[in-house]
């Protein structure tokens, strides 16, 4: 298996692709730790990874909170004896124009797209250089962080500062043999912050379907195992294809 021995937190990990993530990675031999707010959905991929013959424990965070994304740490640790991987998935979205959108929900989102990234990668990278382990972080960005919008002023925002953070954080943790990458999804599963999935979602891309999050949860795996190692601090995209066309095309 290619995760043996490895832990791994996954934020986000009650549904969508954060669940696919947790569990591919677990099927690799690694044990998750199943990081979401709410308490029942994060048991249940407890319980799909266990029933897999996986490992993996709950944990309910705010990982917008500070405090608590340390907590989170120390518990992870603790538990499992380590740490090796983070996976940065949360992301909550506006779907609004500038002309609509308030700075309270403005604010929420930068909290938790993209301040919760920061503090969970240093909270992530101080346990992995405290236990000597090479690390793998990987952040979720998106097709938004990329293309203006339409709808969604503060998520296109923070999914933009989520690109360029990756990369200014794979150069200042590559000392500390901890590599850093991003892959980056359109409509894969449902939309974020939703849990229903509509199969009939229009998309248009160069695969002709929807992205389903297993696509997702496979360019991570390989992002994180030693099948990636010379690569740090850039972006797979997994999105059909969408991002080379031209409009109208």
């Amino acid at each position: 298996m290619k995760l043996a021995h490895k832990v791994a937190i996954v934020t986000g990990a009650g549904r969508n692709i954060g669940e696919e993530v947790a569990v591919l990675l677990a099927s690799e031999g690694a044990q998750i730790a199943v990081v979401d707010l709410n308490e029942a959905s994060a048991e249940a991929v407890v319980s799909r990874i266990a029933q897999a013959g996986g490992v993996a424990r709950s944990y309910v965070c705010d990982v917008s909170d500070e405090a608590a994304v340390n907590a989170l740490m120390d518990s992870v640790v603790g538990d499992f004896g380590g740490l090796d991987i983070l996976i940065n998935n949360v992301a909550i979205s506006d779907n609004k124009s500038v002309l609509d959108l308030e700075k309270a929900e403005w604010d929420k989102v930068m909290a938790v797209t993209l301040t919760a990234p920061f503090l969970t990668s240093k909270a992530a990278a101080k346990a992995m250089i405290a236990g000597e382990r090479s690390g793998r972080i990987v952040n979720v960005t998106s097709t938004s962080g990329y293309f203006g919008r339409a709808r969604a002023l503060a998520y296109t925002t923070a999914k933009g500062g989520l690109v360029n953070f990756t990369r200014s954080l794979a150069i200042q943790l590559a000392p500390h043999n901890i590599r850093v990458n991003s892959v980056v999804p359109n409509k894969i599963g449902s939309p974020v912050g939703k849990d229903a999935f509509n199969p009939d979602r229009k998309v248009v891309n160069l695969r002709n379907r929807p992205g389903e999050p297993i696509d997702l949860a496979r360019a991570v795996l390989f992002l994180v195992s030693d099948d990636s190692d010379f690569i740090a601090g850039t972006e797979i995209f997994v999105d059909g294809g969408c991002s080379v066309m031209m409009a109208g095309e």
